[in-house]
């Protein structure tokens, strides 16, 4: 829990829900009272000029639903690769894992959680979040400079704090980022997205 009306906005901007649509407001719980859903559902309003998304009625996996080559397809369709990134020292990157640990209060706490950050070219953090899971921290990240109207991330670079795959180069790419690094190998298809993308990883 926590940042969840940021999570929601990335989530919606990073899956392609928004389709350019811009977030008119986010609430809890549109339909009824947040206590009765003990604030675990939140309304993203864009006025009626998003299109209605898919409901994703699937199978449960533990894989992340997003393989194969087909996935960077469907992705590029909807993106396009960036133009004229902005160039990052690779020593500023190597440096951001040490730089965003000392941030990182609920890892802190718990030792179980994962962050992400916004990094600018100087190496300076603009911007932390945590969560259990790697992705909802990028999101929440995502969400918090949408809200601020600070997308395209093109002067920022992407910290995460765990394995960088396919659906983190995804979110990236979505939000205009210029680099990503994070603290675990890639795999090789975030690889493929990354230069497709434009993306230094």
């Amino acid at each position: 829990p926590g940042h969840d009306y940021e999570l929601a906005v990335g989530f919606c901007l990073t899956d392609g829900l928004l389709a350019g649509a811009p977030v008119q407001r986010v609430r809890y719980c549109a339909t009824g009272s947040a206590v009765d859903t003990a604030f675990n559902v939140v309304t993203v309003d864009t006025g009626g000029v998003a299109p209605e998304p898919t409901p994703r009625l699937t199978t449960t996996t533990s894989s992340c639903g997003w393989c194969g080559s087909d996935a960077i397809e469907d992705v590029a369709a909807r993106l396009t690769p960036l133009t004229d990134p902005v160039a990052f020292d690779v020593d500023v990157l190597a440096s951001s894992p040490q730089v965003v640990r000392g941030t990182q209060r609920l890892f802190d706490a718990t030792g179980g959680v994962h962050a992400a950050a916004a990094i600018e070219v100087d190496g300076t953090v603009r911007l932390v979040r945590e969560d259990i899971g790697r992705h909802n921290a990028v999101d929440k990240v995502v969400g918090r400079l949408l809200l601020d109207g600070q997308l395209p991330a093109r002067d920022l670079a992407l910290f995460v704090s765990g394995r960088t795959s396919f659906e983190i180069v995804q979110k990236a790419w979505a939000a205009g980022f210029s680099a990503i690094v994070a603290v675990s190998a890639p795999s090789s298809l975030a690889v493929d997205a990354a230069q497709r993308a434009g993306i230094l990883l």
